[in-house]
């Protein structure tokens, strides 16, 4: 039997709180540093999943509301849905002018909303949170007929030189940790929620520019990082600066991903 990744990550958490506490401390620096998503992404969304002007959708760990930012500029309904307060906070302070918006306590295993409400799911960054079994369940719950679920990543390029110094530091700091959230970033779980007839994955170049205390936020806001003012996280903090050095042309520096996103409908019980 195929090890779940997903719990054994959870666990690592459970005794500060668990999944809803993760980021708390996490905010400013999330803010600071995060990437948003690329404009094809948005098309490829509403191509797919024919998605109409006003459709409903549901952004499931929205976090700060980086991708609800950019279904909402397309003029969707969209309920973003998070179980940590600091970083739904932070959403409502940047999204509430929008009309459109909507956020609430919640998660992928309990979302609150009514049977067949929305068109679409989507979870940025937050599936390898998520209790497969029990969000597939949920999800299905919510979807109308023929709505589906666009799972999403900022991956990094394994490849390039910066994203290579920079996870020599994570590894560094990020222990064991660290070590499950890249054991189950192979996204072991996917059949278990798509099953069989899992999706084609969809990917596209994205990068995101950061001066040098943001490529410190983008490393200080992984859940894993020590606390900027332990020691640990001080003597991270100097590695990162010589790295900025390292790499920075004109005051910044070039982070590169490859936007990833399966969509399709999870799998019901009978399949």
């Amino acid at each position: 039997m195929t090890a779940d990744t997903g719990a054994q990550l959870r666990s690592l958490y459970e005794k500060e709180g668990g999944v809803t506490q993760i980021f708390s401390a996490k905010v400013t620096d999330y803010v600071a540093s995060r990437p948003d998503y690329p404009a094809a992404l948005f098309e490829a969304l509403r191509v797919q999943c024919h998605l109409q002007p006003g459709a409903t959708m549901v952004d499931v760990g929205a976090g700060t509301g980086l991708l609800t930012k950019g279904l909402l500029e397309r003029g969707y309904e969209v309920w973003a849905i998070e179980p940590n307060v600091a970083m739904r906070s932070a959403a409502d302070q940047d999204l509430a002018c929008w009309p459109a918006y909507r956020s609430a306590a919640g998660s992928a295993e309990s979302l609150p909303l009514a049977d067949s409400a929305v068109d679409l799911i989507t979870a940025a960054q937050a599936f390898h949170w998520f209790d497969v079994e029990r969000a597939r369940c949920e999800f299905l719950r919510v979807l109308r007929p023929q709505g589906q679920v666009a799972l999403i990543w900022n991956d990094r390029l394994a490849s390039d030189p910066l994203h290579l110094a920079l996870g020599e530091i994570l590894d560094q700091y990020g222990g064991s940790r660290r070590d499950a959230l890249v054991k189950h970033e192979e996204r072991g779980d996917l059949p278990r929620f798509f099953g069989d007839r899992l999706p084609a994955e969809l990917s596209w170049p994205h990068e995101h520019w950061l001066n040098e205390e943001g490529l410190l936020s983008l490393a200080f806001s992984r859940s894993y990082m020590p606390g900027r003012d332990s020691a640990p996280g001080q003597q991270a903090s100097q590695q990162l600066r010589q790295l900025f050095r390292r790499f920075a042309s004109e005051g910044r520096v070039v982070v590169r991903y490859k936007t990833v996103a399966t969509i399709g409908r999870p799998s019901s019980a009978s399949e």
